[in-house]
């Protein structure tokens, strides 16, 4: 049983600007991020650091997450971060990308 994941994720910049999204393609999507493809939010503010990720099995609970957390205060997704990453290391420095 291969299904694919589909992926909540939070992403910043470095002044603090934080951009919660989702995806079945993590990494293809970061690399649209980085290359300022996608139109709007993340171009405009250059959010392209990947701070935090986890993958769902089924895309309708990573959409139920997503809402959640784009619901949530600045505070809580800084928490949530934390519980990863408590560096706020960017985690995909270590991929080879493009």
């Amino acid at each position: 049983m291969s299904k694919k994941a589909t992926y909540v994720y939070i992403l910043g910049n470095t002044t603090g600007v934080l951009y919660t999204g989702m995806t079945s393609d993590l990494v293809g999507r970061l690399e649209q991020h980085r290359q300022k493809q996608v139109e709007g939010f993340t171009k405009r503010y250059s959010v392209s650091r990947l701070l935090f990720v986890e993958a769902f099995e089924h895309p309708v609970d990573a959409l139920r997450a997503e809402r959640m957390i784009k619901g949530w205060r600045r505070s809580r997704k800084l928490e949530l971060i934390r519980t990863m990453n408590p560096t706020f290391r960017d985690l995909s420095e270590d991929w080879r990308l493009g």
